[in-house]
């Protein structure tokens, strides 16, 4: 089931009718987790859905509001929902990652998820975090500004979409990523991206012919504002729409300063708000494409999602036929193109007013250095004693050369309890044990090491982490999404990073703010947050293969000294291991 554009914008008019005179009020949601049928591509599988969608419900709240969501696991799988962005302060137990902060919520089990939305405004995002199965348990995070206080851009949005990409397989998820862990190997692709839970006409007769292509109707001379949001598994994509421009106004719940583009880039698990004003042709209908952007040396989905955006014309009442008008396509980056996508980022700055202040750490109290990429594991197959990895190895991937093994219990329930012995060690490097040139040539021996290791940090201290990319198999761009705090990019740039003169040009007066960045092929990242959240948090990479593989980490940050700076005890119904 998709859903369709009027609909969302429905449901957004409905909010804003009921909360007319309301400050922050507690919103309830119910979601039943539960196998559906759904048709794709000329072919019907059993999907697990929320409340029977593909995607999911949309949840609306107001910055401010109390939201509680009581999840009702009636799949055959273990299930947990993250909150992607979310701050979750003071809340991690309801953040939702598999045995970092809660225990899966079993088959035939329930667990009510209750956090408030503090300082966040924009788009966000919800979705499974057990295994593979947010390829079809996903659905949009709408975060409407309090009642009263109007967007810091302009025109003003006569309609907002939810704009949702994703994967589709015609083969069962589960089955696929089980496949590649057997073998060593990499994981089978998906076969199409969807727009909104749709294919789109580009990819065979059904998917033409059927309906299943995501159509948004505008009108002339009328601004929409599309949220965007990249749900795909494993491919950062391009986005454009035919004839149109866009305006950026936020990325990842957070304001930035509009810039216009033509085309812009979007990693799994980020968010942004664009402007598109209805100022062309009527008489013709225009592609809103979205493909791969990637420089992987493996294989990938490469084929193009589309939906059509549609005048309607409003001076007589009717829409117009639009099966006669011509359709005119976006020209889209090449799939590779990694000065657009460093141009595209480096125009990303926060609004830094006075009512929207960057309050980037101008000192810093600790510093790490991560270096995160691929690797590999010996061969331990029981198939013919082989494996599908490179020269007869198994695939890893590793953040300082530690691949991350889950727990069999949770993370932050054992740090609480102080019963980590036998759970977590807290002796996750700060830097690389063995310094090398990390986009030259690489070392002989990719071999990384097994662990469940965390970084723990005391309350309150100003962090910098700068996390580079290496050429091990391959230079590749890893989205990293840090949970239970967004951060500023204070610095990036190609080869290695230096840290006698990188430091220099670091942006330290309005660098964005987010909670997903990517670390840039052959390239570092550089990021300041403040550790004021007690908790545990997963750090990873949100290309779900290289999760898989285990580019991953959590952060232990402790109690401050106030009561308002403690970890609260856990809920009562929180799920058991």
């Amino acid at each position: 089931m998709a859903v369709s554009s009027s609909l969302l914008c429905l449901l957004f008019a409905a909010l804003t009718a009921t909360l007319v005179g309301a400050q922050a009020v507690t919103r309830k949601y119910q979601f039943d987790v539960q196998m559906t049928s759904v048709t794709r591509l000329c072919s019907t599988k059993s999907i697990v859905t929320v409340n029977g969608q593909y995607p999911g419900p949309t949840l609306f709240a107001r910055e401010g509001d109390h939201v509680e969501v009581n999840v009702v696991n009636n799949s055959p799988y273990n299930m947990t929902i993250h909150w992607h962005g979310v701050r979750q302060l003071r809340s991690g137990w309801y953040d939702g990652p598999a045995y970092i902060t809660q225990c899966p919520i079993q088959p035939g089990q329930s667990y009510v998820y209750r956090f408030t939305i503090t300082g966040q405004r924009g788009t966000l995002w919800w979705h499974a975090h057990v295994s593979w199965l947010r390829a079809t348990v996903h659905g949009p995070i709408v975060i409407l500004p309090p009642l009263g206080v109007p967007y810091p851009f302009s025109p003003v949005p006569y309609k907002e979409v939810p704009l949702m990409f994703g994967e589709w397989w015609k083969n069962d998820t589960e089955a696929v990523i089980a496949q590649a862990l057997q073998t060593g190997g990499g994981p089978n692709i998906s076969d199409a991206f969807t727009m909104n839970g749709l294919p789109g006409p580009l990819y065979n007769v059904c998917s033409s012919a059927k309906g299943e292509t995501f159509k948004l109707k505008v009108e002339p001379g009328k601004t929409y504002m599309l949220r965007l949001i990249n749900a795909a598994l494993n491919d950062e994509l391009f986005f454009a729409v035919a004839n149109h421009t866009l305006t950026v106004v936020d990325v990842d719940a957070l304001y930035v300063k509009p810039f216009a583009v033509e085309s812009l880039v979007i990693a799994p698990g980020q968010t942004s708000n664009v402007l598109l004003t209805a100022n062309n042709n009527p008489n013709a209908r225009y592609y809103m494409l979205a493909r791969p952007y990637t420089n992987t040396q493996g294989t990938f989905d490469n084929t193009t999602v589309a939906g059509i955006l549609e005048y309607e014309d409003t001076s007589n009442g009717k829409a117009p036929s639009t099966s006669s008008l011509p359709i005119l396509r976006p020209t889209l980056p090449e799939i590779n193109d990694t000065s657009v996508v460093s141009n595209y980022t480096a125009k990303l700055r926060s609004l830094a007013s006075a009512e929207y202040p960057a309050s980037v750490p101008q000192q810093v109290d600790r510093e790490f250095f991560f270096t995160v990429g691929l690797g590999t594991h010996p061969c331990q197959s029981l198939i013919n004693g082989t494996c599908q990895g490179p020269n007869n190895t198994r695939f890893a991937a590793s953040i300082n050369n530690i691949s991350f093994v889950l727990p069999t219990t949770a993370l932050l329930q054992s740090h609480y309890t102080g019963m980590s012995n036998g759970v977590y060690a807290s002796n996750f490097p700060f830097y690389p044990l063995r310094p090398w040139n990390y986009t030259g040539t690489p070392p002989n021996n990719t071999n990384v090491m097994n662990g469940t290791k965390a970084l723990v940090l005391p309350f309150g201290v100003a962090v910098e982490l700068v996390m580079q990319d290496t050429s091990i198999l391959g230079a590749e761009s890893h989205p990293l999404h840090l949970h239970g705090f967004n951060f500023f990019v204070v610095g990036q740039g190609f080869g290695n990073y230096n840290p006698s003169s990188d430091p220099a040009k670091f942006n330290l007066v309005d660098p964005v703010e987010r909670n997903t960045v990517g670390v840039p092929a052959g390239g570092w990242v550089a990021i300041r947050f403040r550790a004021d959240n007690p908790g545990v948090w997963f750090m990873h990479c949100h290309l779900e293969v290289h999760m898989s593989w285990g580019l991953k980490m959590a952060w232990v940050v402790l109690d401050g000294a106030r009561p308002d700076q403690k970890l609260p005890p856990p809920p009562a119904d929180l799920p058991k291991c």
